[in-house]
């Protein structure tokens, strides 16, 4: 079976999920599959990309896209990805960088000056651990309730 495309696509859980078309080279026989990502992986047989992340690289203006091409694949074989996905794309053009929701960066200015650099230090390390691409408030709150045991729910007193 020789892989011919790949479409991602999030199911109501949440959770990132690939339909894996293949195609028998012998017969013509077609068949697709879908899975979560993670499982669906082992049915790509060779480095692709994803359908939705080849049309972003094709609505690219034609003197970007060979070099964005050249860098996300660099990208994603260095850290040994086999597909490239409309989010591999964003991680790639960010260089690891973290994003930050305006609500998030909001709250991180509420934290005391001389905390502030240590508490956004340890968000984005967090949640490139994590493989996210931004720091939102739900993450802020997990992290702070972690370590200092505070969050926003109130506790019956």
């Amino acid at each position: 079976m020789h892989t011919e495309g790949i479409e991602e696509h999030i199911d109501a859980t949440g959770i990132e999920r690939w339909f894996v078309r293949s195609k028998c080279c012998g017969c013509g026989f077609r068949v697709g599959i879908d899975l979560p990502a993670d499982r669906a992986i082992a049915f790509v047989d060779r480095f692709m990309w994803t359908d939705d992340a080849r049309h972003r690289l094709d609505r690219m203006p034609p003197y970007l896209a060979p070099l964005v091409k050249e860098e996300v694949e660099c990208y994603a074989k260095a850290r040994n990805h086999r597909v490239v996905t409309y989010e591999l794309i964003a991680r790639a053009q960010q260089g690891e960088a973290v994003a930050w929701d305006p609500e998030a960066e909001r709250r991180l200015s509420n934290v005391p000056t001389p905390v502030r650099a240590m508490a956004r230090v340890e968000l984005e390390r967090t949640a490139m651990e994590r493989g996210l691409l931004r720091v939102t408030v739900d993450l802020m709150e997990e992290v702070k309730a972690r370590y200092f045991g505070l969050s926003n729910v109130r506790r019956g007193t």
